[in-house]
């Protein structure tokens, strides 16, 4: 039975990516409420009728299915039949920006939400994101974060997250809109007296916002956004999928290889309660929350992470491993850094996974066959590739040969590869996904800086990504993800083996060489190539947890009107 989500009660960045919708660049800002709350509260009612809720939305500059983008996507394949690709009746036309809200626990209490509420939050929340630091393996870059949040206590706190998500024009620059909105912002605050105010700090120049921007490339009418980020990898394949999310046509595509693999090897949309407050989860539970459950339910919470990118430590990384393949392997240079890179990540850098183009020349034929359908505006061939940029399991590569075991990609989903019987003849004789479904995170987010943004592009410039993890639960979801699956390896058979790509590779350690072994078929009588001395290249630059409330909650919020009983 499909579930029924109040679509006008949720707030729009849960369901929607927006970054991937229509919406390239955007601004978080960070404030802090002073006094006794009363302003605070004003503040949040006066911006509540601006949010834009996750109601289901006319844009009629919506391009040709699974022709407007250079790959073809799931989520185009059920519009290019006639079915719906989003619940709900239209209701709104497609703003220019959006604007959403959350608040830190200590944002909560500032605003004064009754304790008896409160006591109801998880602990992971109330401590913060920079309490759990030896958690989430954080604890080697604390000084290293941006001053927002390094000096993130009294009176600087950060309590609310506003973000403003935005359209571009050809030349790449955002939509006037969007600084109308952020001067909206800023008289909201200085309407309160003093009493909410916009904390600086962001960056190197201690910005009062968070800049952001989708990677651009030329297009036919201008700069066109990409799925790119600033590695030159492609993002955004494989989100989860949950129940009420979509359409019924519509999910049974998107559930293929997004949602969770059943026993008997088909797919079926994760618990909605995984996701959003209120709702059962994959217990068939529905966990405890803070009361009265009108606060929580249609809620979420988020992990916001900054994310910086050390872009040249990766070139020459790979261009020096690169030479180092090529010559043992007897493939040009280009070809082995290609390799490479697709092994760490477990997809090529166009988001071809592994599992659908093994090789460099299965890669290559399938860039043709795309290219090919493209130019025939072969829609029928163009959904049937959509399909391989998801529909695989590890079932027939327990061994790593085609994707190495602890390729990020892998350990971020391991779909059916921790299934005690999946080595089992009898493919339906396992448990599918079972251990991997209640540690999913939906992906939101966008990168930030870069050289088409005013950075070097060099480990000292100002790039990276913001990394927004959605989830019911941030200890059993993200920070699992982020302490076993990233920081530790041995459910992957790799003892300490951090991610190739997110882990904390510490430099001059002599018990441990950070690297990605590139397992080989033992029949070929090749060995294993040793992708060594892995360098650093992703560090946390600050971030907290947030409390995403629905639009009823967000009234009892601003009205303080909450009775947790």
């Amino acid at each position: 039975m499909t579930t029924l989500l109040d679509l006008a009660d949720i707030q729009g960045g849960i369901l929607r990516a927006y970054g991937r919708q229509g919406f390239p660049k955007a601004r978080a800002f960070f404030l802090t409420v002073r006094g006794d709350g009363r302003e605070g509260r004003a503040f949040v009612e006066a911006l509540r009728p601006r949010v834009t809720t996750a109601a289901r939305w006319r844009n009629p500059h919506r391009g040709e299915p699974l022709l407007r983008t250079r790959n073809p996507r799931l989520k185009d394949v059920a519009r290019a039949e006639g079915a719906a690709d989003y619940p709900g009746e239209v209701k709104l036309l497609k703003p220019k920006v959006t604007l959403n809200i959350a608040f830190t626990f200590y944002g909560l209490l500032a605003l004064g939400v009754p304790i008896r509420t409160l006591r109801g939050m998880p602990d992971e929340f109330i401590d913060g994101m920079a309490q759990r630091a030896e958690i989430l393996g954080d604890d080697p870059f604390l000084k290293a974060r941006d001053a927002v949040w390094r000096d993130s206590e009294g009176d600087t706190r950060v309590h609310i997250l506003v973000m403003l998500n935005a359209q571009m024009n050809p030349d790449g620059t955002p939509v006037p809109e969007l600084e109308t909105e952020t001067k909206a912002l800023r008289d909201l605050c200085a309407a309160s007296r003093g009493e909410v105010v916009l904390l600086p700090g962001t960056g190197p120049d201690g910005a009062d916002f968070q800049e952001m921007s989708a990677v651009l490339r030329p297009g036919e009418t201008g700069l066109s956004p990409t799925n790119k980020e600033h590695f030159g990898l492609s993002d955004g394949f494989g989100d989860p999928v949950f129940e009420g999310q979509f359409p019924p046509a519509a999910e049974e595509l998107r559930v293929i290889g997004g949602g969770k693999l059943m026993p008997d090897q088909t797919w079926a949309p994760l618990a909605t309660g995984e996701f959003l407050l209120g709702y059962p989860d994959e217990a068939q539970e529905i966990p405890g929350a803070a009361m009265p459950i009108e606060f929580s339910r249609n809620g979420t919470f988020m992990a916001y992470r900054k994310l910086h990118e050390n872009v040249e430590s990766f070139a020459t990384h790979f261009r020096q491993q690169g030479a180092r393949y090529a010559t043992i392997h007897g493939v040009p240079q280009a070809e082995a850094e290609a390799i490479l890179r697709a092994k760490v990540v477990g997809r090529w850098e166009d988001g071809i996974p592994l599992q659908a183009a093994p090789t460099y020349k299965a890669w290559q034929e399938f860039q043709a066959e795309l290219a090919e359908a493209r130019a025939a505006d072969d829609k029928p061939k163009l959904a049937a590739l959509a399909l391989r940029y998801t529909d695989f399991t590890y079932r027939d590569d327990l061994d790593g040969t085609t994707c190495p075991v602890a390729a990020h990609m892998r350990r971020a989903n391991p779909r059916d590869m921790l299934d005690p019987h999946v080595t089992d003849k009898d493919p339906k004789a396992g448990d599918g996904s079972a251990l991997v479904n209640r540690r999913r995170i939906l992906r939101r987010g966008l990168p930030y800086g870069g050289p088409d943004q005013g950075g070097s592009g060099t480990d000292s410039g100002e790039q990276g990504i913001i990394f927004l993890a959605v989830c019911a639960s941030l200890f059993r979801q993200f920070e699992f993800v982020q302490q076993q699956w990233m920081q530790y390896g041995l459910d992957f058979n790799v003892g300490s083996d951090t991610c190739p790509v997110i882990g904390n590779h510490p430099k001059g350690d002599p018990h441990h060489d950070p690297k990605l072994v590139v397992a080989v078929d033992a029949a070929s009588g090749t060995r294993p190539y040793i992708c060594n001395e892995i360098p650093q290249l992703v560090e946390p630059r600050g971030g907290d947890y947030f409390f995403v409330p629905s639009m009823t909650a967000l009234r009892l919020i601003g009205t303080g009107i909450t009775d947790p009983t």
